[in-house]
């Protein structure tokens, strides 16, 4: 798969593709996006100025495996005010400040009253910082708020707040946008990222931004008339009830896909780490080479059932072999869910630096498939076929003379390319060149993996 990354991000340089995504996120943040709702649609209408995403909408209600489609949920106006009216608590500084999903409420209420309605985090960890929380799937309201917020709003149990919280749930749909790059096989790698949460730059922004620049990478190098062997879809949605409508509304193109990844967390300072597949897969192979040969800080971690939309894709009935890239893994890093996940938090250059790496990843997925050796009994005649100049051609001459021999002898169909460049210990460009020539000369046949 081509390349357009073709040189590192250089600070200044306002053009560069790390800027265009930092500029991406900058636009999408200030939208309170939730599992479903307005500011979905506002973060999808924006990204089809990238990419033609095809927008879907689910109505409310509609039964996804084991759950339903929820209500849209609406905010117009939050706020904790005193007697006088000063805000203290104002949705509209920050829309972290309400619970995602908090039920409607207006009353007078005193300190001591609404303190179990706060969420705050501990002050050691930074007095102003806003926490992100979510009440999806219950009845529930709350107030996050810095720990100066809270420690003003507690100065007195008994002293009276004006509490407002103008939300609604409404009858809708759920939102969510694809993608598809046509390749010449139906053999598909799918690319997910989340899209659900508000004013998160890192979780969630910086993955929709290395995905929607992907795709523009892919459609740039379509139209240049060089084809992908394999189809591509992206597909933004929101998190959990998104990916499993997702998967319920495409349940049976899911046999299509043969590798896949789910991106998060890629704008911030930290090594790469990578979530595997549920079962042993190409996906996990590519990974690890590629990061193998890159040799930059990486981390490979074993199929959890906890984290992000993995756990959907990864389920037993659907079983699909997708892992989760990201930089510093969700939890592992105090800005995490809080006010702190800001525009500063992420850079172009970590940005930059992950659109290269998921790219270089997704093209080792691209190369890959199971090949037969149509000659199998005995090493076949290769100078007759005139593979000895084929040989030649390259100047690498005698490691791809190494790769062709271990082809032809590890090629009895239940091995992948991939897991033959790792068993050889060569670089899976050249096993695919050396895969492609023995298919010209018919003494490789292939399935596709």
């Amino acid at each position: 798969m081509a390349n357009s990354l073709d040189q590192k991000y250089v600070p200044g340089s306002e053009n560069h593709v790390g800027q265009q995504m930092h500029r991406c996120i900058t636009q999408l943040f200030p939208y309170h996006r939730s599992n479903a709702g307005v500011g979905l649609r506002q973060t999808l209408s924006d990204l089809q100025d990238i990419l033609p995403i095809k927008v879907h909408e689910v109505p409310t209600g509609t039964k996804v495996f084991d759950w339903e489609v929820p209500q849209e949920w609406r905010i117009k106006d939050a706020f904790i005010a005193d007697e006088a009216g000063q805000r203290i608590v104002d949705y509209c500084d920050s829309n972290l400040a309400v619970m995602s999903g908090s039920l409607p409420i207006r009353a007078r209420m005193r300190a001591a009253e609404l303190r179990p309605n706060l969420l705050t985090l501990k002050e050691e960890l930074n007095p102003d910082w806003v926490p992100y929380r979510t009440a999806f799937f219950r009845d529930a309201w709350a107030f996050c708020v810095s720990h100066k917020q809270w420690a003003r709003l507690n100065q007195d149990d008994q002293e009276v707040f004006n509490v407002v919280i103008d939300s609604e749930f409404i009858d809708g749909s759920l939102t969510y946008g694809e993608v598809t790059i046509e390749g010449q096989t139906k053999e598909t790698i799918l690319v997910y990222a989340h899209c659900c949460h508000p004013s998160l730059a890192n979780d969630n922004l910086s993955g929709v931004a290395v995905a929607a620049f992907l795709g523009k990478q892919l459609l740039e190098r379509v139209a240049r008339g060089d084809i992908p062997f394999k189809t591509y879809k992206i597909v933004f949605a929101p998190a959990t009830i998104g990916a499993i409508t997702w998967l319920a509304q495409n349940e049976k193109m899911t046999a299509n896909i043969t590798g896949g990844l789910i991106l998060s967390l890629l704008g911030d300072a930290g090594g790469f780490t990578f979530k595997q597949s549920r079962v042993e897969s190409s996906v996990n192979r590519a990974v690890e080479l590629v990061m193998h040969n890159r040799n930059t800080p990486f981390e490979m971690r074993p199929f959890s059932p906890f984290g992000y939309d993995e756990r959907q894709f990864c389920s037993p009935g659907i079983n699909l072999p997708m892992g989760c890239f990201m930089r510093t893994p969700n939890g592992e890093f105090p800005e995490y869910h809080t006010s702190a996940d800001n525009l500063e938090f992420v850079s172009p250059e970590a940005l930059a630096d992950s659109l290269d790496v998921v790219t270089e990843i997704l093209a080792t997925l691209e190369q890959n498939f199971k090949p037969v050796n149509l000659h199998p009994f005995c090493e076949p005649q290769l100078g007759n076929r005139g593979l000895y100049r084929a040989f030649g051609e390259h100047d690498d001459r005698g490691r791809f003379q190494e790769a062709v021999m271990w082809i032809l002898n590890q090629a009895d169909g239940t091995k992948d390319l991939l897991a033959i460049a790792k068993h050889c210990e060569l670089p899976m460009k050249l096993v695919r060149e050396a895969a492609d020539v023995l298919v010209e000369h018919e003494l490789l046949g292939f399935s596709e993996a």
